[in-house]
């Protein structure tokens, strides 16, 4: 029930990033990207903060998590500066292929750390996993995906990659059964000091100001529902799931944006995007259940 529960929370925390895409690009072009960031972990810091400081059991256990949680959110925060790093350079669709190689990349990474065995059968299955979401992203075109051409953003961002998968690998090494709540806030509040330290290190100016009307409703989402509640539902879902289980559910992050992009722009999902998305669906269905089977098979 507990794992059930787990995945679940990293469904629902992948539906909400989904939504972060769509938010985003109520703010394209307004403020630099890099002081957008630094401004979703502020927000989100200081909402949780409240609950934390002004609770004596939460209070005594900053000081004993958050050495911890600057590991990981320097992990968290290097995705989202090499990210940004990387566009300058780059294009969204380079990043959004180059992404797909995030499940596989930490399943290789579990193999050293967790002694976690991947055969035959479960590669073939990630690579379906990525044949299904480059579908999605490339629009079932084969020449599209035929003249990708990677540059030294590519580079840059593979770096981020390595990065978000080293963000999901050192939350499971690193917890001590601390309350996810304490968690979740010294892990945005690192993310604050390191979005910090890169917005100065770069001279960036950081314009909140012009963030009125839609644009603030926007950027009140990715804070609260894009980096808030994300923050806390991964970080409870990795006590229960291993690395390798979390980040399989990005196979399904297209997917989920192009189902709310329906929902919410009324735009139609072509039958070229139905099969990739159902390729993703299949893929990260059986990689779950090869990853329960593993599991039970270490467990005894």
């Amino acid at each position: 029930m507990k794992t059930i529960k787990a995945h679940c929370m990293v469904i629902l925390a992948t539906i909400l990033i989904a939504g972060s895409f769509l938010a985003s690009n109520n703010l394209t072009g307004m403020v630099n990207p890099i002081s957008l960031t630094l401004l979703r972990f502020v927000i989100a810091t200081l909402c949780l903060a409240p609950i934390v400081l002004f609770t004596p059991r939460f209070r005594k256990q900053i000081k004993r998590v958050l050495p911890r949680c600057m590991v990981i959110s320097f992990f968290y925060s290097g995705y989202f500066i090499c990210l940004f790093e990387a566009l300058k350079t780059t294009t969204v669709l380079n990043t959004g292929t180059l992404y797909t190689l995030t499940p596989f990349i930490t399943a290789v990474l579990c193999i050293f750390l967790f002694k976690m065995k991947v055969g035959l059968v479960q590669f073939l299955a990630y690579v379906l996993g990525a044949i299904g979401t480059l579908w999605v992203v490339f629009n079932g075109s084969l020449n599209a995906l035929l003249s990708l051409s990677l540059n030294q953003g590519d580079l840059i961002f593979m770096l981020g990659v390595c990065s978000m998968c080293g963000y999901t690998i050192v939350m499971k090494l690193l917890y001590r059964k601390d309350n996810v709540i304490v968690l979740t806030f010294c892990t945005l509040l690192g993310g604050t000091l390191w979005m910090t330290i890169a917005t100065v290190a770069m001279g960036i100016s950081l314009q909140w100001d012009l963030l009125q009307g839609n644009a603030l409703l926007s950027m009140v989402y990715l804070a609260i529902g894009a980096t808030l509640l994300t923050s806390y539902l991964y970080q409870k879902a990795s006590i229960a799931l291993n690395p390798s289980s979390v980040t399989a559910y990005i196979y399904m992050s297209p997917a989920c944006v192009a189902l709310l992009t329906f929902l919410i722009n009324g735009e139609s999902i072509s039958t070229v995007i139905l099969f990739g998305i159902g390729l993703s669906a299949i893929a990260t269905l059986f990689l779950q259940i090869m990853n329960v089977r593993n599991s039970h098979k270490s467990a005894h």
